[in-house]
């Protein structure tokens, strides 16, 4: 279980200081998949970062499985047990894709491994398993690719920020299907993902609305989704339907 008490992280600016992270407090309970959404510049990703260790906060505690994780590296906390999928998948220009999942794994397994990760992303294991990791996959493949490791790794706490970002509307139709099937297999794990896009909203669990780095609404999707969708709510103009853009 993620728990964050009273987060803020503040940046300096030419004006004074401005809160990207106001006073923040919320849980992550196991065995949910958690969509946060909200106006672009509202804070979700940098509140993603923060949970991961990119950045660290300037107030607040975050404690994950009952351990107190704020001043620990990225490295310690994916050791931890939380994975962490970036907006744009980082390429490796010399790796093959079987040694980043290898790599994610963190021990030694074995090429059929590596294929059944691919395959349950939906990418056809023989024809990438020997592939570079670099500009010559699609940003499609590439986000497939990079959630496939995630899911290698086997993270207690898997969190994606935006992953529908730069890809087509077709590798998106696949995409949607890869939650759904991580969804339906969740086990003593959970799921955080940053989205706009309404299809990834619907297949939530739980769904938190942040704005102005503020968390205004937290809740069942059975409760918030409505009026998230509402033409009365304050986020609707950022939220997407298919092939949409924000």
């Amino acid at each position: 279980m993620l728990r964050v008490e009273n987060l803020k992280f503040t940046v300096d600016t030419d004006t004074g200081t401005k809160n990207i992270i106001d006073n923040i407090s919320f849980e992550i309970p196991d065995n949910k998949l958690v969509v946060i959404t909200g106006p672009n510049g509202g804070g979700k990703s940098t509140l993603a970062r923060l949970i991961a260790g990119i950045e660290k906060p300037t107030e607040g505690k975050i404690f994950f499985n009952n351990e107190d994780i704020t001043d620990l590296s990225i490295t310690e906390r994916s050791k931890a047990g939380i994975g962490f999928a970036f907006q744009q998948p980082v390429k490796f220009k010399g790796i093959q894709v079987f040694d980043l999942i290898k790599l994610a794994t963190g021990r030694q397994i074995s090429v059929a491994d590596a294929c059944n990760y691919l395959s349950s992303v939906g990418l056809c294991a023989r024809d990438y398993i020997n592939r570079e990791v670099n500009s010559s996959l699609s940003g499609g493949e590439l986000k497939r690719i990079e959630i496939a490791t995630v899911l290698a790794k086997k993270a207690s706490l898997s969190i994606f920020d935006e992953p529908e970002a730069g890809i087509d509307l077709w590798s998106f139709k696949n995409l949607i299907d890869v939650f759904r099937n991580i969804r339906k297999n969740i086990e003593n794990s959970s799921i955080l993902i940053i989205s706009h896009q309404e299809r990834i909203l619907d297949i939530a669990d739980e769904i938190m609305i942040i704005k102005d780095g503020r968390l205004i609404s937290k809740g069942s999707k059975t409760d918030i989704l409505p009026d998230l969708l509402s033409t009365s709510s304050v986020v609707r103009s950022c939220i997407k339907a298919e092939g949409e853009e924000c």
